[in-house]
């Protein structure tokens, strides 16, 4: 398989290249990313556990989902193919908000992106796909909160990251 290109951006989310994404991983250069955040009826959160061949953070607990753009594809469309792609189901998804952060890895990689936060809701089971996804569960925001100061290693990097931006958000907005 292909390696995937990223979209290079500056601060302002303006695209100023495509490079492949370990490349762009091994230099932290600004990308373009999103992060999905998929919520139930009763306000929690699907956590995804990534697959254990994974190349960085194998068996962490992660947000729903979370990729990267292709060109011409919109930060919505984007979130919707890889939330198909991991979690095997589509969800109607809008933008909260976007940051940039820095995550090294111990692997000397270092995430450095500019991140579209999402979220969608939806009740049922996902239909995961064992290539990116090892296992999933429901998790109210309040325990996440709690179990990441008790259980920090079992978390990825960026997902202790965007979830504090995405805890802030929610408390200061309506949905």
């Amino acid at each position: 398989m292909k390696e995937e290109k990223v979209i290079l951006v500056d601060i302002n989310d303006e695209p100023i290249g495509l490079m492949e994404k370990i490349e762009a991983h091994q230099h932290a250069l600004l990308h373009r990313a999103f992060s999905v955040f998929i919520l139930n009826e009763k306000n929690e959160i699907m956590l995804q556990q990534r697959a254990a061949h994974k190349y960085h953070s194998p068996l962490l607990w992660t947000n729903t989902c979370c990729s990267h753009q292709r060109p011409g594809e919109t930060n919505l469309n984007a979130g919707k193919r890889r939330l198909m792609e991991e979690m095997g189901f589509v969800a109607e998804l809008k933008e909260l908000f976007h940051f940039i952060y820095k995550a090294p890895f111990d692997n000397g990689l270092t995430e450095h992106e500019l991140d579209h936060v999402m979220i969608g809701y939806y009740n049922e089971e996902p239909n995961i796909n064992r290539e990116e996804v090892e296992s999933w569960k429901w998790m109210k925001i309040e325990d996440v909160k709690e179990d990441m100061i008790v259980n920090p290693d079992i978390y990825t990097v960026w997902f202790k990251i965007i979830f504090d931006e995405f805890y802030h958000y929610l408390e200061s907005h309506k949905l």
